[in-house]
């Protein structure tokens, strides 16, 4: 342990959130913003929480993924209730305000408050999760709560792909109840999750040398947002639309295929996606008539979604450029014409709730080949497996490639579990009123454990925080003390 981990072990100095209630969960969300925990870089978080543990005599334990589990013996009275595991992550996203000179990998971020809401100064905030890390330390140092044994598991990397949650050994838990602490919405009790996977799927192509009047063609003005919890605001994919456009337009004209790229992160609805077109410079007025005809066509068909469609046209010159040769364009037509994109399947269960849905984040056409990125999720399990079946079969089909990348299990939903019994009257005793029990379309840890732990019983739930991942990040002070008693209400009635 480092000099300065031992300082904030054993001195209490004045910070921005001190004298906020419950003061040391507070106090312990400021000492977590003081130490860099970007995805990725979790190794100094991880010693500190080790360092705690053993400051106050907890059994704890570390992998090499920098996952740690602290535990804590049970209270007097509880010495025959079940094991509970607290959950949540301590590494957070890290995104700053164009022109912001800070520094994710060595500066503490700067905090500031702002009535009930506590913010970062030009950074992302973390309170996605360090709340849910500094609930459990509050929890794990205060012998005077009332509660069973706990099992404080901390994971790493899960805003990149749930990776620490993945790596961790659970052989070692005995807890068969979880409390997950990574939800951004009070009096919201979450019982299951998407499963999901990314599926990579690569066409080979083949090039000629194109002479004409070369056109860069660009859809812009898309609303875009989160694959798992925007994927049924029937907002337009970028990628998609370009297909389209192609499509539209070699049915009209004859062109060749230089370029084709949209969106970065297989997550997020694709805004933009921009070709490069070989035409015949007789063919000029043509394509813009066709071009303007359907700019008109999808604003009309995404009216409430996607009211700005824009389609740009640019003139880059003309001369030869290495385009596809008219089979490889075919194919990559094809293949964008019958990809699977959107809601798949919604739940006859849960009303509202999208039960199987993919999403086309990344398109880019390289030298020799086109590579298409989906995001798979569904909340069977059987569906997504179905689903990337489906995109195998089409991508060999076509003489492509295909595989899965870091695949995740569902968190299948059941009802009425005792858990999930237990929370609501907690909530109902505190608050005199019944929380909401939902599902969601996007990925939770939970589903990992469900998969490790046979007859795991879990549910998610956290304070009210508000644009999550970007540097308007907010916390809400009160809903963090409400959700903190809600919490050990919750321990003190498992008995």
């Amino acid at each position: 342990m480092s000099m300065e981990q031992q300082e904030r072990l054993e001195v209490i100095v004045m910070g921005v959130l001190t004298g906020l209630q419950p003061e040391r969960v507070f106090y312990y969300f400021e000492e977590l913003t003081k130490i860099p925990h970007g995805s990725g870089n979790t190794k100094e978080i991880s010693d500190y929480l080790a360092a705690f543990a053993a400051e106050h005599g907890l059994a704890w334990e570390q992998d090499a993924s920098n996952n740690i589990i602290i535990r804590k013996a049970a209270s007097a009275g509880y010495e025959n209730a079940p094991t509970v595991i607290l959950q949540g992550h301590c590494d957070m996203v890290c995104e700053k305000k164009p022109g912001s000179a800070h520094d994710f990998s060595k500066d503490p971020l700067k905090l500031g408050v702002d009535g009930d809401e506590i913010y970062a100064e030009d950074t992302t905030l973390g309170g996605d999760d360090g709340i849910a890390v500094a609930y459990m330390m509050a929890i794990l140092e205060d012998d005077t709560l009332a509660h069973p044994a706990l099992e404080a598991v901390v994971t790493t990397d899960e805003e990149i792909g749930l990776l620490g949650a993945a790596a961790l050994d659970t052989s070692s838990l005995k807890g068969k109840m979880l409390l997950n602490l990574d939800s951004e919405e009070e009096g919201i009790l979450t019982v299951s999750c998407a499963g999901g996977m990314t599926s990579v799927m690569k066409l080979p192509v083949r090039r000629d040398e194109m002479a004409g009047v070369q056109y860069r063609v660009e859809i812009t003005g898309l609303v875009g947002g989160h694959s798992g919890a925007e994927i049924d605001k029937n907002r337009s994919n970028a990628n998609l639309l370009m297909g389209r456009l192609l499509h539209g337009l070699n049915l009209r004209m004859d062109y060749a295929l230089a370029e084709l790229e949209g969106g970065s992160k297989d997550n997020a609805i694709t805004r933009n996606c921009a070709a490069e077109i070989v035409i015949d410079g007789a063919e000029e007025s043509v394509m813009q008539e066709y071009l303007q005809e359907l700019q008109g066509q999808l604003r009309g068909e995404y009216r409430g979604s996607d009211d700005r469609i824009t389609i740009n046209v640019e003139k880059l010159g003309s001369g030869a450029a290495p385009a596809l040769n008219p089979a490889s364009m075919q194919k990559v037509l094809f293949f964008l014409m019958n990809l699977p994109n959107g809601i798949q399947k919604m739940s006859a269960q849960i009303p509202g709730l999208v039960e199987t849905s993919l999403n086309l984040g990344i398109l880019k056409l390289e030298p020799d080949c086109l590579t298409a990125v989906s995001s798979v999720r569904s909340s069977v399990g059987s569906a997504k497996d179905a689903l990337g079946e489906r995109l195998e079969y089409l991508t060999e089909f076509l003489g492509g490639e295909y595989h899965a990348e870091g695949a995740y299990p569902a968190w299948e939903y059941r009802a009425d579990t005792p858990l999930q019994k237990l929370a609501v009257s907690a909530y109902e005793e505190l608050f005199g009123k019944t929380p909401k029990v939902e599902a969601i379309h996007a990925g939770l840890e939970c589903g990992l454990f469900y998969e490790k732990i046979p007859g795991l019983d879990s549910i998610s739930f956290g304070p009210d925080m508000k644009d999550i991942h970007t540097t308007e990040e907010r916390l809400s002070i009160s809903s963090t003390e409400r959700t903190y008693r809600y919490l050990l209400k919750i321990l003190e009635k498992i008995r």
